[in-house]
């Protein structure tokens, strides 16, 4: 890592710790990133100038610190390359047609294939040799891997294959010169039970990320329509890979994941630990196309509005943290369908690019569409933080408490682009405390509107992942009782399928409280291994609950909702909360 920092530069960088926003990037997250070899950073991508999309990259030469905008003036200039750790030539691999004008918009002109770009000089050079690797229809293509214990180049990628979206990966053993093409198995796709009423968009098993562990053994993790990523394995560096297996921590649906490795060796998984809305009746949505309707193109998402981090210590056998390390910064948006314009379909925080920086920092690129992507710096002991406290000073920053607005559903289709676009407006609202304190608190309530896909109002709050803890909630209620749910991932603040899907779940209602106390403080003590919470209130116990299933990590999730069945003007004040992690 060649980044010269001066003292001042160095006082900043060592001074972040929870993430900061740095920049917004110029294209969706996926293979835009690089590191040159004098230590600056770039970011391939476009912007508008003068009525034409130019090609562009933001560049930083502080560590991220600050960035300017470049100009590409020559089509026939490299974009993101990873070098060689052997001969120091630079390589990337592209499809033609298919995602690659950030990269090398000249490639283009050549007949279909996968090809090689190869380059003594690297990006910003015109200097390039493209040689053709492969003729399969690949999608998806991530950067080349050089692997550590071993001279061997690993690519992963995705095709369809008998019907199904499988893995591949490409293996190198001549440093570039010639690959060969393995196809992995893939995962079933996505089958309609209760409480869904269709099945998801079919995505079967695609967007790998890949890590080469300390003992030599690959560890590679997938994208599907299920709940969770899938895990596979090779013991023979990329040759031969076990069967796909469910993860138990990494929840997921239809979201790209992706590792890093750490210099101290450490390892790093951004993902996307969130639970959709179940799926509605598809064939009642006329608004969709015959596909749609089938399950081959996802009518909408609901679960990329928060993107996480963990880290494992032990080279993937636990993992810490589970923490949120972006929230969608237009979630809320009444106009969410159209906020960056008609003709962008994707507005998200899925989709990941890392890097790491001096000062043991880690400069992580997410998300799609200018409203939602964001370049973000943090540091990994972030992840270890022991606690997290929430009083609304800083308004529903912290919170994910929309409601969705009944809207166009299904891809884009002239000016609507109903994919991954549902409307949305405020739920749960920040309102001025009844006490008399000149503060604001959470007010969870329900109203009648027939405008809204559904009027339950719910709040969403993440914590560091805890097998044990406690969690305290100062709450006063004064209409329907409180639906409280602790869990190991990220619900729809309107999902009333909460009670059922999550660990450990319980109702508090008005008369559940002391009536002489305007607050009341409610206490959850729990312990995954004991498959038990104690509940308290005001500090005297009040009941216990089972968990009624495992969580491997830990719970980092609390989910509040308002039970109301009608419309309830009072509903429930909270005022602060608060977690802390025991183990």
């Amino acid at each position: 890592m060649n980044i010269k920092l001066n003292d001042n530069e160095r006082f900043l960088l060592r001074n972040i710790f929870e993430p900061e926003i740095v920049a917004v990037p110029p294209s969706d997250a996926h293979r835009n990133m690089c590191m040159m070899p004098d230590g600056e950073i770039r970011y391939y991508g476009h912007k508008e100038i003068q009525g034409k999309m130019q090609r562009i990259y933001i560049s930083s030469r502080d560590a991220g610190l600050s960035w300017k905008t470049v100009a590409v003036l020559d089509d026939n200039e490299n974009g993101t390359m990873v070098q060689s750790p052997w001969s120091g030539d630079f390589i990337t691999i592209l499809r033609t047609k298919n995602y690659n004008v950030l990269s090398l918009p000249a490639i283009n002109n050549e007949p279909d294939g996968v090809y090689l770009i190869r380059s003594a000089a690297g990006p910003g050079s015109t200097e390039h040799k493209l040689t053709k690797i492969s003729s399969s229809a690949l999608l998806d293509i991530r950067q080349p891997i050089p692997m550590r214990n071993k001279k061997r180049w690993l690519c992963t990628a995705q095709k369809w294959h008998e019907g199904a979206l499988c893995p591949v990966v490409l293996i190198s053993d001549d440093d570039a010169v010639s690959w060969r093409e393995i196809t992995l198995e893939t995962v079933a796709p996505h089958v309609a039970t209760p409480p869904h009423k269709g099945n998801r968009w079919q995505q079967y098993s695609c967007e790998p990320t890949l890590i080469e562990l300390n003992s030599g053994r690959l560890m590679m993790i997938s994208r599907t329509s299920q709940d969770f990523h899938y895990i596979y394995y090779s013991e023979d560096s990329g040759e031969t890979w076990t069967s796909p297996v469910a993860s138990d921590a990494f929840h997921a649906c239809t979201t790209m994941p992706t590792l890093l490795r750490l210099s101290d060796g450490r390892l790093l998984f951004f993902w996307c630990n969130t639970q959709p809305l179940p799926e509605l009746d598809h064939s009642t949505q006329k608004e969709l196309s015959p596909d749609e309707m089938a399950g081959v193109w996802e009518d909408v998402f609901t679960n990329r509005d928060a993107c996480h981090a963990a880290i494992s210590d032990d080279d993937g056998k636990t993992w810490k943290g589970f923490r949120e390390i972006n929230l969608n910064s237009v979630r809320n948006n009444a106009d969410f369908r159209t906020i960056t314009g008609p003709a962008h379909s994707d507005k998200s925080v899925h989709q990941f690019e890392a890097l790491e920086l001096p000062e043991k920092k880690v400069l992580l690129a997410l998300g799609q569409a200018p409203s939602s992507r964001k370049l973000v710096i943090f540091d990994p002991e972030w992840l270890y933080e022991k606690s997290r406290k929430e009083d609304f000073n800083y308004g529903l920053t912290n919170l994910s408490t929309h409601v969705y607005v009944k809207s166009l559903s299904g891809g884009h289709r002239g000016h609507y682009a109903g994919h991954c676009a549902w409307n949305r407006t405020n739920g749960a609202l920040l309102l001025p405390s009844p006490d008399g304190e000149h503060r604001e608190v959470l007010c969870l309530g329900r109203i009648k509107d027939e405008r809204l896909f559904s009027e339950v109002q719910g709040a969403v709050w993440n914590y560091p992942a805890a097998r044990k803890g406690t969690l305290r909630i100062e709450l006063r209620i004064e209409g329907a009782p409180l639906r409280i749910s602790l869990t190991d991932r990220w619900f729809n603040p309107v999902d009333v399928s909460v009670g059922d899907l999550t660990q450990l779940s319980l109702v508090i209602a008005k008369e559940n409280l002391p009536a002489d106390k305007f607050w009341s403080e409610l206490k959850i003590e729990w312990d995954l291994d004991l498959r038990k919470a104690d509940i308290f209130i005001n500090g005297k116990y009040f009941r216990s609950e089972a968990i009624k299933a495992y969580a491997p990590a830990g719970f980092s999730y609390l989910h509040l909702q308002n039970t109301a069945e009608s419309e309830d003007a009072k509903g429930i004040l909270i005022k602060s909360l608060e977690c802390d992690v025991l183990s």
